[in-house]
């Protein structure tokens, strides 16, 4: 099985602290979605990966229109979903929308969205489509820090998305939370956290503020105009954090993202599509700047340019890069990926010099009580999440 992502760089307006590809130029949408459509046949002819989740992230793809929308999913429907037998005495037309529907439960189909974008008519419209999983970018519950991120939504617009999406149908709902702004108190964040859990979604995530290199926030970091908040509160913030969403009744499966216990029909909330980066399953990227691996030694990355992305597409000529990993490279992506999630890492993955490395330089860290041996996985400890760069970069192969 394999994880289908699909890159939307257009936004309407840039956040300050975003180091994803994207554009605010949405005159090429159109164009840009043909191309989507024509790389997914010539990537499942290359790859025939049968697919277990799909993934619409960005940028912001609920700024496609809702046509763009139903192209996207019924060429995905089209070419790598054989037609239901079911359906077969069905009209075309009528066979695609049913096979649509179909595959609403039995696939894990994920869409990012802003809050401000969760129109009546926008949960209408994913009423008629395949989503099963909203990713809402929500960041804070503070107008003013919003402002201070250049969002576009309001807080007040935060709980009504949530109602809006729960009528069009989704039982599926993350939300991204962001903490460390510039003289944020702890209380502000606890509110944060409290106004998060009042609106019982399935999944959590929750970032540091970050400060990359390029971005308008690192400009005003560099000028003075910011500043950082005290790593000694940042990671209170990521203890409280931890401690009022296990009260919540979440669990902390990754580093940064927490999810609702799996339901009375054994449905789990963890994200299906973000495990796949962490336990090395295929996954094929479309569209510009998009990344995709094999499973084994091989990724590709395509242009980050959408007018460059279009133009290879069109011509039959798609522009990307290829890296083939080596054994250290495989090993050290092993450690970084595994030691995020509360599995850790497991032994038998490693061939015997692999292991003896990686046992030698946790050794310290066990004893220090970052790290634990546990049924032959090495895990992280409540200790250890907070100096987790640093064990990972000890354990990796330079």
């Amino acid at each position: 099985m394999a994880g289908l992502y699909i890159h939307i760089p257009f936004c309407k307006s840039r956040c300050i602290y975003c180091g994803f590809y994207s554009t605010t130029s949405l005159e090429l949408r159109q164009r840009y979605v043909d191309a989507l459509c024509k790389e997914m046949e010539t990537r499942c002819t290359n790859e025939n990966m049968r697919l277990d989740t799909v993934y619409l992230g960005g940028g912001t793809p609920s700024q496609l229109t809702g046509e763009q929308l139903r192209q996207l999913f019924l060429y995905i429907n089209k070419v790598w979903f054989p037609t239901n037998p079911l359906t077969s005495h069905l009209s075309p037309l009528a066979r695609r929308e049913a096979t649509l529907c179909l595959q609403r439960t039995s696939h894990e189909i994920t869409m990012e969205c802003n809050p401000d974008d969760v129109t009546d008519d926008f949960a209408e419209l994913l009423s008629q489509l395949p989503v099963n999983r909203v990713s809402m970018g929500v960041q804070t519950f503070s107008n003013e820090r919003l402002r201070f991120l250049n969002r576009r939504h309001k807080a007040e617009q935060i709980a009504i998305a949530v109602e809006r999406l729960r009528n069009a149908g989704i039982g599926n709902i993350s939300i991204d939370l962001m903490y460390g702004f510039p003289k944020e108190t702890l209380s502000d964040w606890h509110n944060d956290v409290d106004a998060a859990i009042a609106l019982d979604v399935e999944h959590i995530s929750a970032y540091s503020l970050m400060y990359e290199e390029g971005t308008t926030l690192y400009n005003q970091l560099q000028r003075g105009l910011v500043e950082e908040i005290s790593e000694e509160t940042s990671l209170q913030m990521y203890n409280d954090l931890i401690d009022r969403l296990a009260s919540a009744g979440y669990e902390h499966y990754e580093i940064s993202n927490f999810a609702k216990k799996a339901d009375s029909n054994g449905q789990s909330f963890r994200s299906k599509h973000n495990s796949s980066y962490w336990n090395k399953t295929p996954y094929i990227g479309l569209g510009a700047a998009a990344h995709s691996y094999d499973g084994d030694r091989t990724r590709r990355w395509n242009v980050d340019s959408v007018k460059q992305y279009i133009e290879g597409i069109e011509k039959g000529c798609p522009q990307f890069e290829e890296e083939h990993l080596d054994d250290d490279t495989l090993y050290n992506e092993l450690v970084m990926t595994s030691l995020r999630t509360c599995e850790g890492l497991a032994m038998n993955k490693l061939n015997d010099e692999q292991r003896e490395y990686c046992i030698k330089q946790a050794e310290r860290f066990i004893n220090d009580g970052l790290l634990t041996n546990h049924d032959n996985h090495l895990l992280l400890t409540r200790k250890g999440l907070f100096v987790s760069n640093m064990i990972m970069s000890e354990l990796m192969k330079v």
